[in-house]
């Protein structure tokens, strides 16, 4: 009886998304972008699009074709499309689930059945999340068949971005639904929500950003340290050589060394220094982070699986501190290596960290909203 009415409702609630018409648009987006990326191809020519050539870069001599489109999937189906446009599409389409159901007078007709509040809570909770599954599940299912037949490898691992985009939904979901209990108005949860989305994505950009120009800092007074002591090398050899023996020219070069492992010195004692106050902030940024939804690291999970992190970056922390350069500027290697090893780091942060806090804040927020819902006087 009670599988019964719970399946009844959920049905009800699905049949009322369904014929809305955002549900059938974001449906045909869906299967717009997978004909999108059906019409792009590689050769040894270079990338394509239907009969145009676009450049000679990337092309089947540098990346297989399977390679390109599961990096078109990551870059442009699930970070851009999933991750953004469809994400926000679905919040407009489901941000008025609780709001319509609790001001329109239609909770009085579900309420006279036999069906607790927590139930009913429950199942219009889970048929907002059954909106963004299919969705989700009709774009993963035609880019697997898309990177099947024209890249001719059946990549299983893409369906774990169903999952984790839903995930990433209902993360926004738990507060929108807050929202639109707390506010009653549609408009009100969807914006609060966007810009909650926002602030999430301020943090995220904020703690990467930090954790790159330490990195960028911790590798530069690295490189620095390693030219002085070539240089102090150079010196005790030079230094060796009786005075009397020295020209002019000697005596210049040993001014002119000293005086350049003095700057090097230096620049590595100020790049120590910026490092030290940005692992502050650093630290600062990850602990707020910690307790916060992390949509853009749940969404990355699908990457671990797809694409290898040698694929990810060439030369890796350490291998380009050769060659002289000037103290001050800012050395195009150091930021190439502080790149990989920004995203070595951030690979390396475990599952449970990203999906299991994330999913914690997520149970407060819907608890919280469980509470209003089934102690509201309607």
């Amino acid at each position: 009886m009670i599988r019964t009415q719970t399946c009844a409702i959920l049905m009800d609630a699905y049949r009322g998304l369904k014929a809305r018409k955002m549900f059938w648009i974001v449906l045909g987006l869906s299967g717009l972008m997978v004909l999108v990326f059906a019409s792009l191809g590689i050769d040894e020519t270079g990338m394509k699009f239907l009969k145009w050539t676009f450049s000679s870069y990337p092309n089947t001599n540098q990346i297989s074709p399977a390679e390109f489109y599961k990096s078109a999937f990551m870059i442009i189906g699930l970070s851009v499309w999933l991750g953004w446009i469809a994400s926000i599409l679905a919040l407009i389409s489901t941000a008025g689930i609780f709001p319509s159901l609790i001001t329109s007078g239609s909770i009085d007709l579900v309420l006279s059945r036999p069906i607790g509040r927590l139930r009913l809570f429950l199942t219009q909770y889970a048929a907002g999340l059954l909106f963004v599954v299919l969705q989700v599940s009709v774009f993963c299912a035609g880019s697997f068949l898309l990177i099947g037949i024209r890249g001719g490898e059946w990549e299983f691992g893409l369906f774990l971005a169903i999952p984790l985009v839903v995930c990433l939904f209902s993360y926004l979901f738990s507060v929108c639904v807050f929202w639109g209990l707390v506010t009653r108005s549609t408009v009100a949860a969807l914006l609060l929500t966007l810009l909650f989305w926002g602030f999430l994505y301020a943090v995220h950009f904020s703690e990467t950003q930090l954790l790159f120009w330490q990195n960028e800092r911790e590798e530069r007074a690295a490189r620095v340290q390693w030219e002085a002591d070539s240089l102090q090398a150079q010196l005790a050899v030079l230094e060796k050589q009786s005075p009397d023996e020295r020209t002019d020219e000697a005596e210049q070069k040993l001014a002119d060394m000293g005086t350049r492992i003095s700057k090097l010195r230096e620049a590595r004692s100020d790049a120590l220094s910026v490092a030290d106050g940005l692992r502050t902030g650093q630290r600062i940024t990850y602990a707020i982070k910690s307790f916060l939804p992390k949509t853009q690291e749940t969404i990355s999970l699908t990457g671990r699986v797809l694409v290898r992190f040698a694929d990810l970056s060439g030369d890796g922390g350490g291998q380009n501190r050769g060659g002289e350069s000037t103290p001050g500027p800012i050395d195009p290697r150091d930021q190439r290596t502080a790149g990989n090893t920004l995203a070595k780091e951030l690979r390396a942060r475990s599952v449970w960290w990203v999906l299991g806090t994330s999913l914690a804040f997520e149970l407060v927020v819907l608890a919280l909203s469980a509470r209003i819902f089934c102690r509201r006087d309607y």
